[in-house]
């Protein structure tokens, strides 16, 4: 009986050692629940890809309906170097160009002309750009425009403003970029220190990393993307025809519009769709001053350079209408005589009165009328339902 245990097969250890059946059913369990975990690992990694492209398809099409909902066509106004003339002191004159500065930012305008007829930058960028002068001592009376792109620190948005900082980088890097935020963004483009640009924030940023993360984007992405008023450029024009002859965009202004007191009345007037509109004003003297002393212009009549040539202020109760309040009194009118027009969102949500009915309009401008002790007959406001816009 010895002999034949003897003689028994060991088991299945390699060359004739014992195996611990035990340990040999434990380490076959382990084996097969590490090949179920990495199946299990593997599909959900499959899963996790699925989602993450399903997640960048949304992205897309959200970035998509984002940039359909921007604003393609410009604003522009043009307007004489001389409406400082009627300011008695450096600091009138300064607070001049503030009121006009801030209604054309009110009215979403993207393009100043300051022609010869004889503070668009965010708080942060104003020292580097803006160094002491004579012409500035005055600029602290302003008042803030506080358009969409003047940044607080804390403020979340897609695009900002920034100035390229002298900051040693690798080239191939990325330079470093100022937007006034708490860390510096890091572009990437090298750069010249010193330059202006616009900057589109990454979504997906690391709130351990010293810097944030951005590319370089054009001027025009925020208007034309994203529906954002961006602020506006502001061009010299030596006489008045340079204002039309240097025009900035490739087929020019295709809807120009003069303003006097001798046009026609705006409530006739009948706005076609554009692309790039231009309103001039004149100044002390009206246009006339301006075409009789362009040496380039061969016409006696200034209407006959513009599409329409219209009174903004048919019945208005002041001898005179002063530059500094034809933008506010000018762009309403204009803007409520096509209501197919394209419009671009408003920058600080929907205003109340877009959504108003007549009657509300009506009873909402009796009211405020009435109650500064006025009739409310009173000319220029016969007609309800092409009220003046309320001023900020």
């Amino acid at each position: 009986m010895a002999e034949r245990a003897r003689k028994r097969p060991c088991g299945p250890g390699e060359h004739g050692q014992r195996v611990e059946w035990r340990k040999w059913k434990q380490q076959k369990k382990e084996e097969k629940k590490k090949w179920k975990d990495l199946k299990m690992t593997k599909k959900l990694e499959r899963q996790r890809a699925q989602e993450e492209q399903a997640k960048r398809q949304q992205e897309e099409e959200a970035a998509a309906q984002r940039e359909d909902q921007g604003r393609h066509y410009t604003l522009s106004v043009a307007l004489p170097g001389s409406i400082l003339d009627n300011a008695q002191s450096p600091e009138l004159r300064t607070y001049l160009a503030g009121q006009i500065a801030r209604a054309c930012a009110i009215f979403c305008v993207d393009e100043i002309v300051v022609f010869d007829e004889e503070g668009q930058d965010a708080k942060y960028l104003r020292k580097a750009f803006f160094p002491k002068h004579q012409d500035l001592q005055f600029a602290g009376l302003l008042n803030p425009l506080d358009s969409p792109h003047h940044m607080r620190q804390d403020e979340e948005s897609q695009f900002r403003e920034g100035i390229v900082v002298d900051r040693p980088t690798r080239p191939g890097q990325g330079s470093f970029v100022n937007c006034g935020m708490k860390k510096e963004v890091k572009i990437d483009k090298n750069l010249e220190p010193g330059l202006r640009v616009t900057v589109r924030l990454d979504q997906k940023q690391l709130p351990e990393s010293k810097t944030y993360r951005g590319k370089v984007v054009s001027s025009q992405d925020p208007r034309t993307k994203a529906g954002l008023y961006w602020g506006y450029t502001v061009r010299l024009a030596s006489c008045l025809s340079a204002v039309f002859a240097e025009a900035p965009f490739q087929d020019g202004y295709d809807l120009t519009i003069g303003t006097s007191e001798r046009g026609s009345d705006v409530a006739s007037a009948q706005l076609p769709n554009f692309r790039h509109a231009l309103v001039v004003f004149g100044g002390l003297q009206g246009l006339e001053a301006g075409v009789d002393a362009d040496p380039n212009l061969e016409v006696a009549e200034p209407s006959v350079l513009f599409d329409l040539y219209v009174n903004t202020c048919p019945s208005q109760g002041s001898r005179t209408i002063r530059t500094e309040v034809s933008p506010p009194a000018s762009h309403p009118r204009a803007a409520l005589s096509l209501p197919s027009l394209e419009r671009s969102p408003h920058p600080f949500g929907l205003p109340p009165w877009q959504n108003w009915s007549r009657d509300e309009l009506r009873a909402s401008w009796e009211s405020r009328i009435l109650g500064a002790g006025v009739h409310s007959t009173a000319p220029g406001l016969e007609d309800p339902g092409r009220p003046c816009l309320p001023l900020l």
